[in-house]
């Protein structure tokens, strides 16, 4: 076959049609489903620096009835970029798709194949891949939390399709997935109204692809955890314009962690049609979660002594502990282009989660891991309802491009828990352990035939979060130049419920706040050269205020609501694409009130910390990233973030200058993958290193929590098999020298990390 040559200049592809050059085993995994999508797929034979030698061009597009709007954000999301691993651009909230380099935030998307390459079951597998976002929650408890940028996220903040508070409000597993997004800062302003101030992240379902899909996947996780998963898609049509795509998941087995037991369902049908203007999609998905032994959350220390090491694979909760859920979830988007780049759009959705559990906690008396463990019970429902409507449009006045992006969302969360008082459930008193040597409750198994379930509590809590969203980018100079103004009008109303008969009428409103503010947003973007970008921007946003971490038992205020809070963050940037290399630099400063479980001295009457605000807390910090396929064969992704955690305007004074407890000041996270030549480019290895600077458990800053390092390994290997099917296997070691660390230590709480964890899966296309 000839040999033809394409001239590139840098990254001219970013934003246009994209180029994605991929190793030549990918025909028999991912080329496929990546042509599938509409991008031309290449076979790569040599590259210099302004033109790229090609033996082989493929060419597949949709079907003429299907077309992707500039406007519109349904259908499949943006290109993978050069290596896979992470897109060529990303959702941004209101302003829907836009190109990494001209996004003036910081802002990701990692893809399917590295979900499946990593062996990545939940969203958090997937963003430590970020060096700005850590895992705030033990590996082996019913959750997933994040800090981002050095602030609390947690997995209720967790946007699906664009939509919050419809996502599994614990963990949500990743098998109907197809992008996990991150974007970083206060995002109200992009998003709806809701949101942390570390960051947001959006999960982008599935969708058929017009190659068609069957593909089995079996995997084993050490000790014993075996499961299986089926991912169909098909398109039918005349144009291929109707789609489904159905994931469906079961594992069951033992963990590493000492007594844990994991049972995991879940089940996602994705149903979309795509139109010449109307497109329109439905998602439904299920999943339940079974654990037994599961670690607790609300694991803390008491003042005065320097926080011992993290316990090895030792599990301090009973064999009879459990923590079961369920979550349902629907989800709706249409979208109406009424003129060429004049699209109108609506999508709501509604999910409920409901869990019951017995579960222990520790507080760490001593260096010696002397501890003292508390059982609690406390099921409950959450439930999410959400709505969004709004227009983008595209057109020109003058010399002046306009992108008009107007947006109208609601969203309410419930939370249904308690109606009993805490006298009639009967649990053994609190009793000593030691962290590093386990004992058991007294008396053995408790019985749980009498506790309350989740199927019929009161109404705890409820937040109602409106808003109105308006914004225009400016563009001159062909759009190398862009200047984004525009603002969120949000009102929060917030309520809380008496759920205790002992204190009172059950149902009895305790607790009302409500708030409203304009936030505004301001950015600029200039593409200073057709591959490399700047930018600058500022964004307020007025968010939930935080609630009391814990329970009764753990806190002396759990469940407490603190009044809405504004955030502000001042970030610039700066983005450069080398063809088939990304590097990214952001400066940023945010600034939000500070909250924290302030723990009770040792001996004192009532050993409960309490939560509170106290003070203000401004990171600022330089994040640094890199991503794709810098010589063949050879692909990077991930960075280095700096930070100055600082503490400021506290009581008194007090902790002024001081570092924000549980905030590193350095994080690192890199992941490689390498093709050895000598196997045809089919078997690929793989390594990352995921670092995490010391921290600070208390805000005084005399417990100081020690740094670590994690190593991982892996391998995987794609060839033929019977009936010319492609099959690949992928092997990966976690925590290689199983080293003992604590993963956590925000908010006021230590969470273990995972001891060294073998995972193997096959994966069969038929």
């Amino acid at each position: 076959m000839g040999t033809l040559r394409l001239g590139m200049t840098g990254a001219a592809v970013a934003g246009t049609a994209l180029l994605a050059v991929t190793p030549a085993v990918a025909q028999s995994e991912e080329a496929r489903r990546q042509a599938a999508n509409g991008q031309a797929q290449v076979q790569r034979v040599a590259q210099s620096h302004d033109a790229v030698a090609l033996d082989e061009i493929r060419v597949e597009g949709a079907g003429s009835g299907r077309r992707a709007p500039s406007t519109g954000t349904l259908g499949q999301p943006p290109a993978a970029y050069a290596g896979g691993q992470v897109a060529t651009g990303a959702r941004l909230g209101m302003l829907g798709n836009r190109s990494i380099l001209e996004t003036p935030f910081s802002i990701s998307g990692y893809t399917e194949k590295l979900i499946r390459d990593q062996q990545a079951s939940s969203i958090v597998d997937v963003a430590q891949n970020d060096p700005s976002v850590r895992n705030d929650a033990p590996t082996f408890s019913e959750r997933d939390a994040f800090m981002i940028r050095g602030f609390s996220v947690t997995n209720l903040d967790v946007a699906y399709d664009g939509l919050f508070y419809i996502a599994n409000a614990r963990r949500h597993f990743l098998e109907g997935v197809e992008r996990v997004e991150i974007l970083k800062g206060p995002s109200a302003f992009l998003n709806g109204g809701v949101g942390r101030v570390g960051g947001t992240i959006n999960l982008v379902p599935k969708r058929a692809t017009d190659e068609p899909l069957t593909r089995v996947t079996t995997s084993f996780n050490s000790d014993s955890l075996f499961g299986t998963h089926v991912d169909v898609g098909r398109r039918f049509g005349a144009n291929k314009e109707w789609g489904i795509r159905f994931n469906g998941s079961y594992r069951n087995g033992d963990t590493t962690l000492d007594k844990n037991e994991v049972e995991v369902g879940v089940a996602a049908l994705g149903l979309d049609y795509s139109g010449e203007r109307f497109r329109a999609s439905l998602d439904l998905n299920h999943s339940t979660q079974n654990l037994e032994a599961p670690t607790s959350l609300f694991n803390a220390a008491a003042p005065g002594f320097d926080i011992p090491r993290a316990p090895k694979n030792k599990n301090t909760a009973n064999s009879f502990e459990y923590h079961d859920s369920t979550y349902n979830m629907a989800a709706a988007r249409v979208e109406y282009d009424i003129l060429p780049e004049t699209t109108v759009y609506a999508a709501a959705g509604a999910s409920r989660y409901r869990e019951d559990f017995l579960t222990s906690s520790y507080r760490i008396l001593n260096r010696d891991g002397d501890a003292t463990a508390t059982l609690a019970i406390q099921p409950q429902q959450i439930q999410g309802f959400t709505g969004e409507a709004g227009v983008r449009s595209k057109f020109q006045t003058g010399f002046l491009g306009h992108r008009l992006s107007v947006s109208a969302s609601k969203a309410l969360n419930e939370n249904y828990r308690g109606g009993f008082a805490p006298a009639s459930v009967v649990l053994p008193a609190p009793y000593p352990t030691n962290i590093y040597h386990p004992s058991g409750a007294p008396g053995g198994r408790v019985d749980t035939g009498g506790f309350p379930r989740s199927d019929d509590l009161p109404l705890f809590a409820d937040l109602l979060l409106t808003s109105v969203a308006v914004s225009d980018t400016l563009s001159v100079v062909e759009d190398r130049v862009q200047l984004t103004v525009g603002g969120r009008y949000q009102h929060i109303k917030s309520r809380g419920f008496n759920t205790r008969p002992d204190r009172g009428v059950v149902g009895e409103r305790n607790y009302y706040y409500e708030d409203e503010r304009f936030s505004p947003a301001v950015a600029v973007m200039a593409r200073v050269t057709e591959n490399f970008s700047v930018y600058a921007s500022y964004v307020e946003a007025l968010t939930e205020g935080p609630t009391a971490s814990g329970t009764p038992l753990t806190v002396t205020n759990a469940g407490q609501i603190y009044p809405p809070v504004v955030n502000k963050q001042r970030e610039v940037g700066a983005k450069y694409d080398f063809g088939s290399f990304l590097m990214t630099a952001a400066l940023f400063e945010i600034r939000q009130p500070n909250g924290f479980v302030t723990p009770a001295p040792v001996g004192a009457n009532d050993p409960r910390g309490t939560f509170g605000l106290n003070g203000r807390q401004v990171n600022r910090g330089l994040e640094l990233t890199v991503a794709g396929e810098p010589i063949e064969g050879l692909r990077l992704l991930g960075g280095v973030s700096f930070l100055d955690p600082e503490l400021e305007k506290t009581v008194s004074g007090t902790f002024d200058g001081n570092d924000v407890p549980g905030v590193a000041r350095t994080t690192v996270t890199l992941y490689g993958e390498y093709d050895l030549p000598w196997f045809a480019r089919a078997l690929t290895v793989t390594s990352r290193i995921v670092y995490n600077g010391k921290t600070y458990y208390d805000q005084a800053n005399t417990q100081r929590v020690k740094d670590w390092t994690r190593f991982d390994l892996g391998a995987r290997y794609a060839f033929t098999g019977p009936l010319d099917k492609p099959v690949v296997i992928r092997a990966n070691v976690q925590n290689v020298f199983n080293k003992a660390y604590w993963s956590s230590s925000a908010r006021g709480f230590l969470a273990a990390g995972a001891g060294r964890t073998f995972m193997l899966s096959a994966a069969v296309d038929f």
